[in-house]
C-alpha cells in the first residue's frame, strides 16, 4: 500500500511469471478493485497466464481516499495518481485492462505516459462523457440533504453515489464532477499497440462505441454476453483480457 494520500494499490504475483509486463486493472465507478476484478476471477485467471497483476483503488473508492477538490478528481489528475502508484511499485512499462470509468481513465492513463502502455483492453466504454448531463449541483445537494434531484439522470446518479454510503458519497460526487470538468474526447489511442474494445451485448451504455473504434487503426471490437454489469464478471470477458495481453 502507499500512504494516505496515495492511491491503494495491491500487487498479485504469479507462482510462474512469464517474460511479459504487469497488468493495471482499474476499476468501475462505484466500484473498487476487489469486486470489478479480484471477485470475478479475472487476477486468478491472469496469474495462471503467468502475468502480474496490479490492483489499484481509484480516488474515493475501496481503500483510496477521496479528492479535496473537483479538479484533483479530473481524468487528467486521476491519470497521475494512477501512474504515481505504480512508480511506488517500482513499474515502468505495463499492459492495462480498464472497465467503464476505467477503462476512460486507461485512456486518459495512455495521453500521459504513451511509452510505458504496451497493451490495453478497454471493456465497457461509454463513446461519450455520461457525467456532463449531470446537474452538479443537484447531486452535491442530494448528497448533503438528501434531496432527491428533479432529473431522473441527475437521480440515477445520486442514487450510485449514495448506495456507497454516507463517508463516501461526497468524494463520489466530486469524481462525477470532476470527470464532468473533464469530460472524454479523444482524438486517437496514444499507446504502443490499438487497444482491444469489448462490450457487452446488451450494455446501452456502449452504444455508439463505433465511433471511437474508428479513431484507431487495428484495434479490435468484440462482443462478449452481458449487460454493463454481467459483461465484466463473465469467463469471455477474463478470456479476452488474457489473451488480448499476451501477445
Amino acid at each position: 500500500m502507499q500512504d494516505r494520500q496515495g492511491l491503494a494499490s495491491r500487487v498479485f504475483p504469479s507462482d510462474h511469471p512469464v517474460d511479459l509486463p504487469p497488468v493495471l486493472l482499474l476499476h468501475g465507478i462505484a466500484s473498487d478493485g476487489e469486486n470489478d476484478w479480484v471477485a470475478p476471477g479475472t487476477v486468478a485467471a491472469l496469474n495462471d497466464a503467468g502475468r502480474t497483476a496490479i490492483v489499484v483503488d481509484l480516488r474515493a473508492h475501496g481503500a483510496s481516499p477521496a479528492s479535496t477538490s473537483a479538479e484533483e478528481a479530473g481524468a487528467p489528475a486521476q491519470a497521475r495518481d494512477i501512474l504515481a502508484a505504480l512508480d511506488a511499485e517500482g513499474v515502468e512499462t505495463f499492459d492495462v485492462a480498464g472497465y467503464s470509468l476505467g477503462a476512460r481513465l486507461a485512456w486518459a492513463v495512455a495521453e500521459a505516459a504513451p511509452e510505458r502502455v504496451r497493451r490495453a483492453v478497454l471493456g465497457g466504454l461509454s463513446p461519450v462523457e455520461p457525467f456532463t448531463m449531470v446537474d452538479i449541483a443537484a447531486l452535491h445537494r442530494a448528497v448533503a440533504e438528501g434531496t432527491q434531484p428533479e432529473d431522473p439522470f441527475t437521480g440515477m446518479i445520486a442514487g450510485m453515489v449514495g448506495s456507497r454510503g454516507p463517508e463516501r458519497a461526497p468524494g463520489l460526487a466530486l469524481v462525477v464532477e470532476g470527470l464532468a470538468g473533464s469530460p472524454f474526447d479523444p482524438k486517437g489511442w496514444p499507446g504502443q499497440t490499438p487497444p482491444v474494445f469489448v462490450v457487452g451485448q446488451d450494455d446501452m451504455m456502449t452504444n455508439g462505441i463505433e465511433r471511437i473504434v474508428g479513431l484507431v487503426d487495428g484495434a479490435e471490437l468484440l462482443t462478449v454476453p452481458g449487460d454493463h454489469f454481467g459483461a465484466l464478471t463473465g469467463a469471455e470477458f477474463r478470456g479476452i483480457v488474457v489473451r488480448a495481453l499476451s501477445r
